[in-house]
């Protein structure tokens, strides 16, 4: 098995990588400038274990001619391609009167129209082998989050995405899920109003605690898997109990 991760160098995205390393899967991920993040994960995959096919690849998913490049070389790479998880994002926090358009603009390409592309381009050989597993990261925010209308509108939007794929493909032996993720310890947490949401987050989250990207990778892991191939077209939140953030 085979899997493409993109943001893969980084927080809950690596996490997955190398779990999907530790099961067996061969892995490509995609990164976005920090190559030394990469290779990191490479060196970390490798230790283990050494026999894993590992391999990064650099792109800016917002445009589509980069994202058609890397998938035809990481299928010419590792051959079929049967697992998809769409993680990479940005924000670009600003209240809605004042938020510019290269705010908005460069969110949604990356959030919502990056998945797609990837999601389109893996597509026909996933209906050739007549298997696929696609899992798109999400957050609360999916709902609406004040100060993020670019986030919380790609969000919302991968979720309605991620069904349609399920209700289009899922006849063809495609999955297509949502993983909605709480507050998790990564490296986008530690610059997004860290502080304040943190000490909210452990104020109404019943569980008292943040969650560990090792916690989310686990639950990928399994949607990928054989025993996973009757949930499609889902929405599982990863938070903990608290289902959305005050």
């Amino acid at each position: 098995m085979n899997a493409f991760v993109t943001g893969g160098s980084r927080g809950i995205g690596r996490a997955i990588v190398l779990k999907f390393i530790q099961e067996g899967y061969g892995c490509a991920f995609s990164y976005n400038s920090n190559s030394q993040a990469a290779d990191d994960v490479v060196k970390q995959a490798r230790a283990i274990n050494p026999d894993a096919e590992i391999r990064s690849y650099q792109l800016d998913q917002a445009h589509a001619d980069q994202v058609e490049k890397v998938v035809e070389q990481a299928q010419e790479d590792f051959g079929e391609i049967e697992v998809l998880v769409n993680n990479a994002a940005i924000n670009r926090n600003n209240a809605a009167a004042f938020m510019s358009n290269e705010e908005w603009d460069s969110v949604i390409q990356t959030n919502l129209s990056g998945p797609f592309y990837f999601i389109r381009q893996f597509l026909m050989s996933m209906i050739g082998s007549k298997y696929g597993r696609i899992i798109n990261i999400s957050s609360l925010a999916q709902t609406g989050s004040s100060g993020q209308a670019s986030y919380a509108a790609s969000k919302g939007g991968l979720v309605t995405l991620s069904s349609t794929i399920a209700r289009e493909y899922g006849a063809k032996g495609i999955t297509s899920n949502i993983v909605t993720v709480g507050y998790v310890e990564t490296d986008m947490t530690e610059t997004y109003l860290a502080q304040k949401l943190s000490k909210i987050w452990m104020e109404y989250c019943p569980m008292k605690r943040v969650g560990k990207a090792d916690e989310i990778a686990d639950l990928v892991y399994y949607l990928t898997t054989e025993k996973a191939g009757f949930i499609n077209g889902e929405t599982i939140c990863v938070s903990g109990g608290l289902t959305y953030v005050p």
